[in-house]
């Protein structure tokens, strides 16, 4: 199955100056510190909330997390009063997408460069400082220099490559290459789809570890999925492969054939990505009168939209196989297993696919994960802690520590209590970036009304 693409600093103070978190900030004002005060932290190092701490920021990073009556406050700090407020690492999308910055005379018109700004500010809107994009284009790197310098409000963007599929590879000796050429482009991880001939896949997995560079994604259907975690696949995305794999056998093997493969997952550190809600809309166990009415679906362009309907109005592709409700619990049994299993988790979502909006998507997945019995902390941990051991080689982020990278989000609810505090939240930040909700609001009006008109 083809992707489917959606028609996809002011002057120091030496005073201390105090904010509501409502309060807008200027984004451009994060050279000087900022300190969250009274505020209940969720660290997420371990379970449970630390009560009237105080963190401070400066630059990118967290430089003092403490209590309130014990951290001193610098004087030139922002002060956010943040009591009764709760304050946790920003969220994670290990599997989104961000439109192409050149798309060529072929595209459609909406690919443009207010699509990107607003995908990149979707994200962000919602919680989501980091993004692992899963399909590259020509001159996205630029991106990532952009959203660093101010230029564009952004996550932090780790990016795949253009994908290896079987339109873009014909030979074992064309995927090494591509593999080369990537790694010298600067392309954090390369992104598998289907297609891929056993040889091809083999070729582009050898040279990878060779030099260097990460795999993950699809399981191509020559490979399989045991293969594929033999030959250091290390993110499974979607969790079609194993799904593939299970429905090989009769109904009475499952259990066992699934307890096999999930330990082989877990003995080899290979990582998953559910996707689940995304993928239900494709099998067609949706409820696709429900999606067309998603509130989000105002703020990307009507021709997107439009694709996201004729999709529902004839759903269904070459992942649709059998009843697409039996299909659909054995995807939430898997992860559930997964998850029993300490099977590594990483939240995605496949933004901007069908019906996903960046950002709000991660809101429909949520849900999907509760079913599969995990709880509120296990959820969250896999948008946060998880994504920061994934990424330990770039950078240390995804839990409330002093060193980290100042990716936050400030909450009005606790969400180890009730997930859905995560929309109410008072703002975001991102590298030491502070947006405020009541800026947040006044973006996401704009990109409605831009879409609108």
């Amino acid at each position: 199955m083809k992707k489917i693409l959606p028609l996809l600093c002011l002057p120091l103070f030496v005073f201390a100056v105090y904010f509501d978190a409502g309060q807008s900030i200027s984004p451009q004002s994060h050279h000087a510190p900022y300190a969250f005060t009274n505020v209940h932290v969720i660290s997420m190092e371990s379970e449970g909330v630390w009560e009237n701490y105080t963190v401070i920021t400066e630059e990118d990073r967290i430089v003092r997390v403490g209590p309130a009556d014990e951290v001193k406050i610098p004087e030139d700090a922002h002060v956010i009063d943040s009591e009764g407020k709760y304050l946790m690492p920003g969220l994670a999308e290990m599997h989104g997408h961000v439109p192409p910055t050149d798309p060529g005379p072929t595209a459609p018109s909406y690919f443009n460069d207010e699509y990107v700004e607003h995908t990149l500010f979707l994200y962000v809107s919602a919680g989501i400082t980091t993004v692992r994009g899963m399909l590259g284009y020509p001159n996205q790197l630029k991106l990532k220099d952009k959203v660093n310098n101010g230029e564009l409000i952004g996550p932090n963007l780790y990016l795949a490559g253009p994908s290896f599929n079987g339109n873009t590879v014909s030979s074992p000796a064309q995927a090494r290459e591509r593999v080369k050429q990537q790694k010298e482009e600067g392309w954090d991880l390369l992104k598998v789809h289907p297609g891929l001939t056993r040889p091809e896949y083999d070729a582009m997995a050898e040279t990878a570890n060779e030099i260097g560079i990460h795999f993950g994604g699809h399981v191509p259907q020559e490979v399989g999925i045991v293969h594929a975690i033999e030959m250091g696949q290390l993110t499974m995305d979607h969790i079609d492969g194993y799904v593939a794999y299970l429905n090989a056998f009769e109904e009475q093997e499952r259990d066992q054939r699934m307890a096999e493969i999930i330990q082989m997952t877990k003995e080899a550190g290979v990582w998953m990505v559910p996707t689940q809600a995304l993928w239900e809309t494709i099998i067609g166990a949706a409820d696709y009168d429900a999606m067309k009415q998603y509130d989000e679906l105002k703020y990307i362009p009507d021709a997107v939209k439009q694709n996201y309907f004729n999709f529902a109005e004839n759903p269904g592709s070459s992942y649709s196989t059998g009843n697409p409700e039996a299909q659909a619990e054995l995807r939430r049994k898997l992860l559930e297993e997964m998850n029993e299993a300490d099977v590594k988790i990483l939240m995605g979502t496949d933004a901007p696919q069908l019906f996903s909006v960046p950002g709000f998507s991660i809101h429909r997945e949520l849900p999907l994960m509760q079913e599969a019995n995990m709880t509120n902390y296990e959820i969250i941990e896999t948008g946060t802690k998880n994504v920061g051991e994934y990424f330990a080689e770039w950078d240390d982020f995804g839990v409330v520590a002093e060193g980290q990278r100042a990716d936050l989000i400030l909450l009005n609810e606790n969400p180890l209590q009730d997930l859905s505090a995560i929309k109410n939240h008072s703002g975001v930040m991102v590298q030491g970036k502070w947006y405020s909700r009541e800026m947040i609001d006044k973006k996401l009006a704009e990109i409605e009304e831009y879409y609108a008109n």
